[in-house]
């Protein structure tokens, strides 16, 4: 395993993050593996080398960070793990299970620490804007929660970058904890956050940590346009089936299947090793519900593209609406 620094930060994560929306209750989802199917996913992680964890509290309406919370503690010290969750999706049907408001944050965290069962979280994060919440509002409870030590850090998901830029230019004025991640949609298939996001995360030293990096399961080569996949979770997957599959996203994938016979490895691999070669990328999430999703994705780390290559996977890209920010 190779690990990195977050962002400019001095804390060090795994260059592979599990992402835990997978593990939970399959009564919310039915794609969910429930916990006793969760637990091996958890172990093989940390024996991969993997320490960097993201889950939020509306995976499985929290019994996700349960899951993780437990197997964390049975398979690995505190210290020795990175944990990441996020806040603002709905949480219950009242005007204020949501949000990111004062209430709202300061109810959630301390929830979320419940659930995991620990006395901090090392990466607080927003799981989207509040656009009837004052970001000031957000922002000065995010710092409270750093300095009241429930949070080692704080840090963004998709938005668009004018909206992140407004947040650490106050968090600046103010001397507040500021954010040192964005959490956002980027992959080999959608790519519009290299036109502001990637550069303003660069110039800020922010961390990148990607959701979906493989596109959904997308980007396996497996997904036929009138079938819509194959899995219980591509066929029902309706975000995906608006994310995705245009004729220049199947364009994309072939070159990666291309590459990927070339050097008799899975388009997984490649399009993960796609991504782990962009320098402002810290730590891909990766959703597995199988085991050999983790081996392969190890495996991508130590895949060396030519810049041929990745120019070949990337000349069929056109422009996609913004998808992901809601």
């Amino acid at each position: 395993m190779q690990y990195v620094r977050l962002g400019t930060t001095g804390v060090k994560v795994s260059r592979i993050c599990l992402g835990t929306m997978t593990y939970g209750s399959s009564a919310w989802r039915d794609w969910v593996l429930d916990e006793e199917q969760s637990r091996p996913f958890f172990r093989r992680a940390l024996e991969l080398g993997i320490n960097f964890f993201d889950t939020a509290d509306m995976y499985s309406t929290g019994i996700s960070e349960e899951v993780t919370g437990r197997a964390l503690r049975d398979f690995a010290t505190r210290d020795q793990v990175i944990i990441a969750t996020k806040v603002c999706q709905p949480m219950g049907s009242g005007p204020n299970d949501r949000g990111l408001s004062r209430k709202h944050i300061l109810q959630a965290i301390d929830a979320s620490l419940r659930r995991l069962g620990t006395d901090y979280v090392d990466l607080y994060q927003i799981h989207r804007w509040d656009y009837e919440t004052p970001i000031e509002e957000t922002l000065e409870t995010l710092n409270d929660i750093v300095r009241a030590g429930k949070a080692r850090y704080i840090g963004a998901s998709s938005m668009f970058a004018w909206q992140f830029a407004k947040a650490l230019r106050i968090s600046r004025q103010h001397g507040w904890a500021r954010f040192v991640t964005m959490q956002n949609h980027y992959n080999v298939v959608y790519r519009e956050e290299e036109r502001e996001m990637i550069p303003l995360c660069v110039d800020e030293g922010i961390g990148v940590i990607p959701w979906s990096p493989l596109a959904r399961g997308f980007v396996t080569g497996n997904r036929p346009a009138v079938q819509q996949g194959r899995t219980t979770r591509s066929k029902s997957d309706d975000r995906a089936h608006s994310f995705y599959y245009r004729d220049e996203d199947f364009s994309v994938v072939q070159r990666i299947s291309r590459i990927a016979k070339q050097l008799d490895v899975k388009n997984t691999q490649i399009a993960l090793a796609w991504l782990l070669h962009k320098p402002v990328v810290s730590a891909p999430i990766i959703g597995a519900s199988t085991l050999s999703h983790l081996d392969d994705a190890a495996a991508a780390l130590q895949l060396q593209l030519s810049s041929e290559q990745i120019a070949s996977i990337e000349e069929p890209y056109v422009p996609h609406p913004i998808l992901g920010h809601s």
